[in-house]
Parts: structure tokens; C-alpha cells; sequence
């Protein structure tokens, strides 16, 4: 990947959150926790999903794709971060440096994908009730959900490609726990303005063109909803737009921040926090929000629950 003569860079060094060894020891039992969680939240909605056959229905399907690529995406960053923690060299090769920019950028891009499509069957759910069954049905689930996922993976290969051709003489210290292309781009020996501009560009249309697919689709449900006759049914659909709209407020408000320009002159930390609230943030509190206020999903779980209790007795 590092064909270029003029590269002497082999390996990257990842500040992580510079601090005193204690402090470093908190924060890696901090993130342990809240790694464990994510995992057995996002694990349990899969679980629930496959086991449960009332959830064998697009919108848990989505779900459960969802929650899936949650622990794909957390795994991108957060082991190599617990790593970092406890290392003293927090050292990243120039090749595991850029898989992770691949699979970090191509797993986040997914879920940018994967937030309209659920937005979509929400609005198909809601504004279109008796054409609902025959428009999403499984199988156009299936493959929509496939499109996503592929689609996603063949957005970057080319402008990380191109990145890594970059001159990287030295320094070779990035200030981030993750190898994220502001920080790469910075760390270049010659200027790269077109390629920053161009994944400036690919990244915006990506955010912006699948937010506004999602504000549209949201502001048509919130219509519908208001001519909901029963309160009953407008509480149903506020709850289940209410989640939705939490977790792409959250999502979306950060990767905004982060990738409209990645060599914006972000400062280090802010770039971090930021980082840490799509990144892991994010996926932790996703179960909670869809779990905790839906009550077919809550009966899966309480399911789950018993069965293993009596296996274990």
C-alpha cells in the first residue's frame, strides 16, 4: 500500500489521550465497561431478532442489521484503543493504520446508509399502512439492506488508496486514537488539497444527501402522525419516530463536526470527543433507545432471558 519512494513512515503513533498511568488504567476499565455493554446490548437485539419469529419482519430485520453493524463498527476502534492504554509504545503499522481508516470510514458510511432505509420502511409503515405488507416485504428488505452494506464498502477503497500514496516522512505521530483522515492528511510532506477536497466532497454528499432522505421521510411520518384520530396511535408512532430521530440527531450532529472537512482545523480533543460519541458513544446508548421503548422487542429480550435461566438450571 506504501508504494511511494519518498515514504519513510512504517508505523504511526497514536496518542490516544495522553495522561498520568493511573488515570490511563481508568480510563481503559472505563471503556472495558462500556465495550462489554455495547457488545451485550447490540447482541442481545440480534439474538432477539433471530430467535423471536414475531420480530422475522423488515423494520426488527433492519434493526438487527443495524445493531450488527453497531459491534462491527465499535470493534474498528475500540480494542486497539484499550490496547493503547496499557501499552507504552501505542504504536499502529502503516498497513493496520489504513485498514482501520478503510473499515472505520466504509463501516460508518454504512450506517449512513442503513438510518434512510430505516427511515423509509418507517414511512412506508406509517404513511402507506395497507400497501406496507406488499411493498417491504423480506426479500426487498434483504437486498436493500445487501445494496447498503456493498454500496458502503466501495465508496473509499479509491481516496484512502490515494492517501496512502501520500509522502509521509515524519513526524509520524498522530494525536487521535484512531486513523482518521484529518490527522493523516496533516501528517502528509507535500500539500493534498485535491484529495482532500475530493473526500471532503464524497463524504459531504454521502451525509448530506442520505440526511435530507431522513428529514424528509421523518417530516412526512410527523405529518401523518398529526392526523392520527386516536392518541393512542400518535403516542405509538411519536415513540417510535422519537427513537429514530435520537439516534440520527446524535449520529449525524457528530459526523457533521468531523467530515464536511477533515483538515478543518479541528482542535485535537475536540476532535476526539467528537470521535468517541459516533464511534462508541453512539453505539452504546442505540440499544437502549430502540430496546427500552418498544415493547415487542422487550418481550424478545425477557425471552432470551428466561430460556437461558433455565438452561442454566
Amino acid at each position: 500500500m506504501n508504494a511511494s519512494g519518498g515514504n519513510t513512515v512504517t508505523e504511526f503513533l497514536l496518542l490516544s489521550f495522553p495522561c498520568s498511568r493511573e488515570v490511563q488504567i481508568l480510563l481503559f476499565l472505563l471503556f472495558s465497561v462500556s465495550y462489554l455493554l455495547t457488545l451485550m446490548g447490540n447482541g442481545a437485539i440480534v439474538c432477539a431478532v433471530r430467535v423471536d419469529h414475531r420480530l422475522h419482519t423488515p423494520m426488527y430485520l433492519l434493526l438487527a442489521n443495524f445493531a450488527f453493524l453497531e459491534i462491527c463498527y465499535i470493534n474498528t476502534t475500540v480494542p486497539n484503543m484499550l490496547t493503547n492504554f496499557l501499552s507504552e509504545s501505542k504504536t499502529i503499522s502503516f498497513t493496520a493504520c489504513f485498514l482501520q481508516f478503510y473499515f472505520f470510514s466504509s463501516l460508518g458510511t454504512a450506517e449512513t446508509f442503513l438510518l434512510p432505509l430505516m427511515a423509509f420502511d418507517r414511512y412506508l409503515a406509517i404513511c402507506r399502512p395497507l400497501h406496507y405488507p406488499a411493498i417491504m416485504n423480506s426479500r426487498l428488505c434483504v437486498n436493500l439492506v445487501v445494496l447498503c452494506w456493498v454500496t458502503a464498502f466501495l465508496c473509499y477503497p479509491l481516496p484512502i488508496y490515494f492517501i496512502a500514496q501520500l509522502p509521509f516522512c515524519g513526524p509520524n505521530t498522530i494525536d487521535h486514537f484512531v486513523c482518521d483522515p484529518g490527522p493523516l492528511l496533516a501528517l502528509s510532506c507535500i500539500p493534498a488539497l485535491g484529495i482532500e477536497l475530493s473526500y471532503s466532497l464524497l463524504s459531504s454528499s454521502i451525509i448530506f444527501i442520505t440526511f435530507f432522505f431522513i428529514l424528509t421521510s421523518d417530516t412526512l411520518v410527523l405529518r401523518a402522525v398529526f392526523r392520527v384520530p386516536s392518541g393512542a396511535g400518535r403516542r405509538k408512532a411519536f415513540s417510535t419516530c422519537g427513537s429514530h430521530l435520537a439516534v440520527v440527531s446524535l449520529f449525524y450532529g457528530t459526523i457533521m463536526v468531523m467530515y464536511i472537512s477533515p483538515n478543518s482545523g479541528n482542535p485535537a480533543g475536540t476532535q476526539k470527543v467528537v470521535t468517541l460519541i459516533y464511534s462508541s458513544v453512539t453505539p452504546l446508548v442505540n440499544p437502549l433507545i430502540y430496546s427500552l421503548r418498544n415493547k415487542d422487542m422487550k418481550a424478545a429480550l425477557r425471552k432470551i432471558h428466561m430460556c437461558t435461566k433455565i438452561s442454566q438450571n
